[in-house]
């Protein structure tokens, strides 16, 4: 059953009443200082769970992408990549984001599209998501510490849009992001999935492209001996970037 934290309301259009046995979504992990870069990507950070782009130094009030759900080439054990947009979570105690993910487990890939209003767990939705699919998603803040989340698969003919409310969320971060879910019992960063290339488009804070939104951060998964995870593309456009596994741990 989900739990709701104090301040939270959720109303979810064909949500799933369990949340996940893990937590595709929560706050970044980063890794060292990071570098300072020149141009519209001021900055990269490592992290171990999170990689993609963020806004980061302004107060956000939309972010959006779209995206083909990447196949998951599971081959063995238990691995899961999960692919969305979010609020906050960069520097800061909440994340309101929505996306996707494909789980390996064993040989056997399992798609499914979900919400998480962080600190609360991530929420499942039953519409069914193929590789292959195109999936659109979008962020508001609506006022009042009320947000709107929203997915729609463009291939299957489903949408979903959760509004919830969150108190002192900052607003401080708008990202898009390729991510390995945490966690295990023990704490750690689950295997990142194989999920060859993901392609985004359409990157969106603010209404305006995301690489002009000032202060973009560009941010890289890394494992613990400091080895990429993942090849984060450089910015087309101001929106559009691709994602290329590297490895699981």
């Amino acid at each position: 059953m989900l739990i709701l934290t104090a301040g939270m309301v959720l109303a979810a259009s064909g949500a799933s009443a369990a949340s996940t046995r893990f937590t595709p979504g929560g706050l970044i992990h980063l890794v060292g200082a990071g570098a300072h870069l020149r141009g519209a990507i001021s900055h990269q950070a490592q992290s171990t769970n999170w990689s993609g782009y963020a806004a980061t130094t302004g107060t956000y009030a939309s972010v959006s992408a779209s995206w083909v759900q990447p196949a998951g080439l599971c081959s063995r054990g238990d691995q899961y990549a999960a692919f969305w947009v979010g609020l906050d979570g960069y520097s800061s105690g909440t994340v309101e984001q929505t996306g996707s993910e494909v789980d390996c487990i064993g040989r056997t890939a399992h798609y499914y599209a979900w919400y998480e209003m962080y600190p609360s767990p991530s929420v499942n939705y039953s519409s069914t998501v193929r590789a292959g699919d195109h999936l659109n998603a979008s962020v508001t803040y609506l006022g009042s510490n009320r947000f709107s989340l929203s997915i729609a698969d463009t291939t299957r003919g489903w949408s979903h849009t959760t509004t919830g409310s969150l108190a002192g969320a900052a607003r401080s971060s708008a990202e898009v992001i390729v991510e390995a879910p945490c966690c295990t019992f023990s704490g750690g960063i689950l295997p990142l999935a194989d999920f060859g290339t993901v392609n985004i488009s359409g990157s969106m804070a603010n209404g305006a492209a995301l690489g002009n939104a000032g202060g973009v951060t560009q941010i890289v998964m890394i494992d613990n001996q400091g080895r990429a995870k993942d090849a984060v593309s450089s910015l087309s456009g101001a929106e559009n970037f691709s994602v290329t596994w590297l490895r699981s741990n």
